[in-house]
């Protein structure tokens, strides 16, 4: 038995493990199709800058594109925007970027906004963007050095340079907001609207 009621099984438009990991562990079965798109063309043409709108048109247009290529079946898409005060941040290319993104942010509390959005055969149904607040702890070089060191290549897949929930947790002193908002997924209000959907047995 399941927990999903519906015949098919949700599609996720990510290839985020993160994100996977929170559906799997809700039990609901799913399949990953990652929807291909450039999202800092998308950002840049749309010409809005606050993180928040930024974070819920991505994720839009994920979901959107792949219900464009599956019909009638319910799609998730989901994005994370980093903000500290004015300034917004991308994934770093390298190292280099990272530990200059770390240098920005440590000493400081900076805003994670992840947005969710589900479609179906084209349309929006339902979508959220929900915001925690990061407070990094003051970094030295050596800190910085040695985080880098430990945390390797996951620096760059992630705003920010870190990844809560592993070893970037040690960059923190204190943080306030959802724990799956932090990991990228307001997963509590998108299970509130599936069960409004009656697509869950829980």
């Amino acid at each position: 038995m399941t927990v999903w009621r519906e015949k098919n099984s949700l599609i996720l438009a990510s290839q985020s493990r993160t994100r996977q990991l929170l559906l799997e562990h809700a039990g609901i079965p799913f399949e990953s199709e990652p929807p291909g798109i450039d999202e800092r063309l998308i950002q840049q043409t749309s010409g809005l800058s606050a993180p928040g709108d930024v974070a819920a048109l991505l994720a839009r247009e994920k979901s959107l594109l792949v219900s464009s290529r599956r019909p009638g079946r319910y799609v998730v898409g989901a994005d994370q925007t980093l903000a500290l005060g004015t300034r917004l941040f991308s994934k770093p290319a390298g190292p280099s970027q990272a530990a200059e993104q770390l240098r920005a942010l440590a000493g400081h509390t900076h805003e994670l906004y992840s947005a969710v959005a589900v479609a179906r055969d084209g349309e929006i149904l339902f979508e959220k963007v929900a915001i925690a607040h990061m407070r990094m702890r003051p970094l030295g070089e050596s800190a910085i050095e040695s985080y880098l060191r430990e945390a390797g290549a996951a620096v760059s897949s992630s705003v920010g340079a870190y990844q809560f929930e592993g070893v970037g947790v040690h960059l923190f002193d204190h943080v306030e907001g959802d724990h799956f908002t932090i990991l990228g997924l307001p997963l509590l209000p998108l299970l509130a609207f599936f069960r409004g959907e009656g697509l869950l047995n829980i």
